[in-house]
């Protein structure tokens, strides 16, 4: 049954990229709805759960693909006569996003979009299922954005768009490093952005001091100077802490330096790797001991810095497949 779900996701996945690069009314030729499932964080699962209330399957909004969505998630796939796998994939997706516009009555589904477009344009829009004349110039702006047809209208092109298009984190509890002049270069996936804030928060809680963050990826993938990978929104470096907690303003370090602290490094790998939990494929750093720990994996050119790979529980590249 796994097998045949995971089959049923990938043909989908492969219809939708084919259906993608043949219509040049679509703007990244790329763009599909990012798989979410247990263990998930952030904007996107937000809008599912708020999607899930739209067709009567409520669930707390937690931000979190916890047990009670998965629940939420199954009784809506069998009601829709879909595979009741609780895995929100490119056909549940499909299923969940309603077509609305000024005026909807949707009012759930149309804060599954203010919690989209929040997210993904750094929009501050009131979140009260109100579809104003201000959702309808956020929409707009975004279907220009992202080279669609400009209506007002949100429909499944709208809706594959929005979700795919990356997220910008919350530097509440970061810094922002630019090792390889990349700029702005902390775009990624609202669940990997999700989950990193999850992860930065509750490592706030010890007052070691901010985690400086170093790339992610470019607002819309490809390739990164620098990097061989971070192309997808699902690669996240981070530099160590200091003994000094001044990671963020005196200097990136290697964990042979003096002052590198091994002790809240090992909490932070820690606390990422608890708040995406089945998410992750690996974190590269070339600690010795963290790495006898089972904790990191070491990979040339990492001395200096923690490599997080994310992964979704289906995903077109099979590097990035959890």
């Amino acid at each position: 049954m796994r097998i045949a779900a995971r089959l049923s996701v990938a043909l989908a996945l492969l219809a939708s990229a084919t259906l993608l690069n043949s219509s040049p009314a679509l703007a990244y030729a790329n763009a599909f709805f990012h798989t979410q499932n247990s263990g998930n964080r952030g904007a996107d699962v937000l809008a599912i759960q708020h999607l899930l209330a739209h067709h009567g399957q409520a669930t707390a909004l937690t931000s979190t693909f916890d047990s009670g969505t998965v629940t939420k998630v199954k009784a809506f796939q069998t009601a829709k006569g879909l595979g009741s796998d609780g895995i929100v994939g490119p056909a549940t997706w499909g299923a969940l996003v309603p077509t609305i516009q000024q005026g909807s009555s949707a009012s759930n589904a149309v804060k599954a979009l203010q919690v989209q477009l929040n997210a993904k344009r750094n929009l501050s829009l009131p979140v009260d299922g109100v579809f104003s004349a201000a959702v309808t110039t956020a929409v707009r702006n975004f279907q220009s954005h992202a080279g669609i047809g400009v209506d007002g209208i949100v429909g499944p092109v709208s809706w594959r768009n929005l979700v795919w298009h990356y997220d910008y984190p919350s530097f509440a509890n970061m810094c922002d490093q630019d090792p390889d002049s990349n700029g702005t270069a902390n775009w990624g996936t609202a669940a990997a952005i999700g989950q990193l804030e999850k992860a930065v928060a509750d490592f706030a809680t010890t007052g070691q001091g901010k985690v400086p963050l170093g790339d992610i990826g470019f607002e819309h993938g490809g390739d990164i100077p620098g990097h061989a990978s971070h192309e997808v929104g699902l690669d996240v470096d981070l530099w160590p802490i200091r003994t000094d907690n001044a990671q963020c303003t005196a200097g990136r370090i290697t964990w042979q330096s003096s002052t590198y602290d091994r002790a809240a490094t090992r909490t932070l790998v820690q606390q990422i790797k608890a708040a995406a939990p089945g998410h992750i494929v690996v974190v590269w750093f070339n600690d010795p001991t963290l790495i006898s720990e089972g904790l990191t994996q070491q990979l040339s050119n990492h001395d200096n810095h923690l490599h997080v790979r994310y992964c979704e529980r289906i995903h077109p590249n099979s590097l990035y497949d959890c």
